[in-house]
């Protein structure tokens, strides 16, 4: 049985409800209980005072399956619903300067709480935070995106509405949103409201992936029969995999891996939609394979494990790991992404006939069966039962491994170098610490920092929005306030979203952010070189300082020397342990990594390829 969220504190455990029904959008109608001129709304007085409202069942709702923080950005379509959340008392309202912004911290929320939710207003505000509602889908993150929508009364009519593109027709942003959530919801009538918005928030449980749901904006406040009793939590009911299906893959995937000689162990993304950590572990412990993550899988594996050999990324794995991969005989990705990215430019010497691909619910054995509604944690689980023990991958990674060298020796006041820096980065990083690294070198970089136990990381790679970051470290922050958040962000990515420094400070947050202001988009460099890639320098210490503008914690420092970063170090962990710290570092343009310059020439080559003839 599995449910999700925590009960309210004075409630009892529930009573099984019914499944919630597919996800549905209701047409469009006007509201039947309007007057006759589609002037006023339902007066309050046609139902019961004891009445539950909308407004007051959503706020419940969300505190029910675990949101605690609600990064919004106010508009007048969704002013009333944003009093309804405010009086809900296990929630915290967090309004953000702009809604991408608010999108990126539901984002960040729900990778650190497991479900995240944002509120924005119609149109003008659905459209800004859609870009970041596609990366939560890319990523299988439930956001429950909440927009205020038009007056019930104007659905259905020919009106023409302010915050829209000028036509009658309302249905633009919805249309929009189809693409990029997994259900949708447009609550303009009370008597259904109840069951959309049930319906479209238990899906985002579900399938882990955004859902959109518009809400009229005289309709949050009047009570109705519908919302008059507290909302009895979820009962979502388990999946089971198919019993003949999942003996059969453990069957033909233990034939297949114990004749091999040298099988590996990789993990790929879809192990968190999955939520099939803990059944990995146990496959890693009973099989005795080297274990390697792809990048994007990174954090989702314990890199404590005595067997964990790197990241597997083609040409610019972690050393010795790619080699080990690369020349077994059999490996197991569990859940892997393969697309240009994670593939260098579908440059891996991986072939289809060695591998077994476990996916979420199909596992798929070398060139033979493919078997479908085989859950992935059960089949790991039942998999490590029949694996033999197997070590001669893993002891040839320890015959081939060489520990990195002693770093070169610098001179007093020498230019400070990346790698120095993430040397020091490695030395902050303990159980009560996480990582957010943004899209650029700071992929790459952070893919070298070993993991203590318990450390978080985060990354997006998949979709790769660069300004990322800024808005995750705000949600992955307010939503484990037992760690702190150490965020690597450059220059040009800072400066899509820098404005949401202030919204950390507002919150109290102490993360430390080190801003690597190198002069320009560095990844975009690699792959293709032009004046585009050239951004005008920030004071950015000055532009934080005056965002801090002396109300609440911040401190920032500007460095560029390795003694100016140990001294920086040592105050933010010291001093202003409790502060927002921003530390700009200054480096040289040409400082990268030798991964990004060599995943730079093979993405480039594979983005430059000539059209097949026709």
């Amino acid at each position: 049985m599995t449910s999700f969220g925590s009960p309210p504190p004075n409630t009892t455990s529930p009573s099984p409800s019914p499944s919630p029904s597919p996800p549905t959008t209701k047409k469009q109608k006007p509201n039947p209980e309007s007057n006759h001129n589609g002037s006023t709304a339902p007066a309050a007085s046609s139902f019961p005072s004891s009445c539950g409202t909308l407004g007051r069942h959503l706020a419940r709702r969300l505190a029910q399956i675990g949101v605690r923080d609600v990064f919004s950005v106010p508009g007048d379509f969704n002013l009333t619903l944003l009093d309804h959340l405010i009086a809900e008392p296990e929630l915290n309202l967090v309004g953000c300067c702009n809604e991408l912004n608010a999108g990126y911290a539901a984002d960040g929320y729900a990778r650190a709480n497991g479900v995240g939710a944002c509120v924005v207003t119609f149109t003008v505000g659905g459209l800004s935070v859609l870009n970041a509602i596609a990366g939560a889908y890319s990523e299988n993150l439930p956001v429950i995106c909440v927009v205020g929508g038009p007056n019930s009364n104007d659905y259905g009519t020919n009106r023409i509405l302010h915050h829209t593109i000028g036509l009658p027709d309302f249905s633009q942003e919805l249309q929009c949103f189809q693409t990029i959530t997994c259900a949708q919801a447009v609550v303009n009538n009370l008597e259904d409201a109840h069951e959309l918005i049930d319906t479209a928030i238990s899906t985002a449980l579900k399938e882990s992936k955004p859902v959109y749901i518009s809400i009229s904006c005289n309709l949050p406040g009047i009570p109705h029969p519908t919302f008059a009793r507290e909302p009895v939590p979820y009962f979502l009911a388990p999946k089971f995999s198919n019993q003949l299906g999942l003996e059969a893959a453990v069957e033909a995937t233990a034939e297949f891996l114990n004749k091999a000689v040298k099988p590996v162990l990789v993990a790929g993304p879809k192990l968190r939609v999955a939520k099939a950590q803990k059944a990995f572990v146990e496959l890693a412990d009973a099989c005795g394979y080297p274990i390697a993550v792809m990048p994007s899988a990174k954090g989702l594996v314990p890199e404590h494990h005595p067997h964990f050999i790197g990241t597997y990324w083609g040409a610019v794995s972690t050393s010795y790991c790619g080699e080990i991969v690369e020349s077994a005989d059999a490996y197991v990705f569990v859940g892997p992404i393969f697309n240009d990215y994670s593939s260098v430019g579908y440059s891996l010497l991986i072939k289809k006939e060695k591998s077994v691909i476990v996916q979420p619910k199909r596992v798929t054995i070398g060139n033979g069966p493919s078997l479908g509604w085989v859950f992935m944690a059960d089949f790991l689980t039942a998999l490590a039962k029949k694996l033999k023990k197997n070590t001669t991958a893993y002891e040839n990674y320890r015959r081939i491994f060489v520990p990195p060298g002693i770093a070169l020796k610098r001179e007093n006041n020498e230019p400070l170098r990346v790698n120095i820096l993430f040397k020091y980065i490695q030395e902050l990083l303990g159980g009560d610490t996480a990582v957010i690294a943004e899209t650029g070198d700071s992929w790459f970089n952070c893919q070298k920092l070993r993991l203590p136990e318990n450390c978080g990381y985060e990354f997006q790679m998949q979709y790769g929005s660069i300004g990322w970051s800024v808005g995750a470290t705000l949600g992955y922050a307010q939503a484990a306030k037992d760690k702190r958040v150490i965020a690597c962000i450059g220059d040009g990515s800072f400066q899509v979203t820098a404005q949401d420094i202030s919204t950390m400070i507002r919150c109290g947050q102490r993360s430390i952010i080190f801003l690597i202001n190198n002069g320009g988009y560095t990844i975009e460099v690699e792959i293709h070189d032009g004046p585009y890639n050239v951004i005008k320098n920030w004071d950015y210490t000055g532009l934080v300082n005056a965002i801090h503008n002396g109300e609440g914690k911040c401190w920032t420092a500007k460095v560029c020397t390795e003694e100016q970063l140990a001294e920086a170090i040592s105050t933010a962990t010291g001093a202003h342990k409790d502060s927002l710290c921003f530390i700009e570092v200054l480096v040289h343009k040409d400082d990268t990594s030798k991964e990004l310059l060599e995943w730079g020439s093979r993405v480039c080559s594979a983005n430059s390829r000539p059209p097949n003839p026709q």
